[in-house]
């Protein structure tokens, strides 16, 4: 099965193995490709561990799964990936609407491990004339809009 998060790799040999700490991110790049197959699964404890220290609330944990799980996550379009910051559009369709999560986020080295820090939402929202992120290979205005 190809990796959740949109690389034509097989999961566990992926992100898999980076959230079953079979071996690390080595780029802030796979360390945010991760999170999202987390999203996917609804793995909220390892998106909180795989957070800044100073910034995990366990209790984020509960949250971060009903949210995902409470959605049906489409398909990751990375958008930039350079030094210590990657952009990003999740899609995910809630209540039978298309939704778009936009963010670039920043990531550090702590204790020799990828961790992210933070990052900057944007308003964005599906275009009419982008393809439509459920896969159809129709544009989003003929499709699900």
């Amino acid at each position: 099965m190809n990796c959740t998060c949109g690389n034509n790799k097989i999961y566990d040999e992926c992100c898999g193995a980076i959230i079953d700490a079979k071996k690390r991110a080595s780029t802030p790049e796979e360390l945010m490709r991760s999170r999202y197959s987390a999203y996917v699964s609804g793995n909220g404890r390892y998106l909180v561990l795989s957070t800044l220290k100073e910034n995990q609330h366990v209790d984020d944990i509960e949250i971060i799964e009903e949210f995902s799980n409470s959605v049906e996550w489409l398909k990751l379009d990375v958008l930039q990936s350079r030094d210590t910051q990657v952009e990003f559009k999740a899609y995910y369709r809630e209540s039978n609407s298309i939704k778009l999560l936009h963010e670039r986020s920043n990531f550090i080295l702590e204790d020799g491990i990828w961790v992210y820090v933070d990052g900057k939402l944007f308003s964005s929202k599906v275009e009419r004339n982008e393809n439509c992120p459920c896969g159809s290979g129709k544009k989003f205005k003929k499709c699900c809009a």
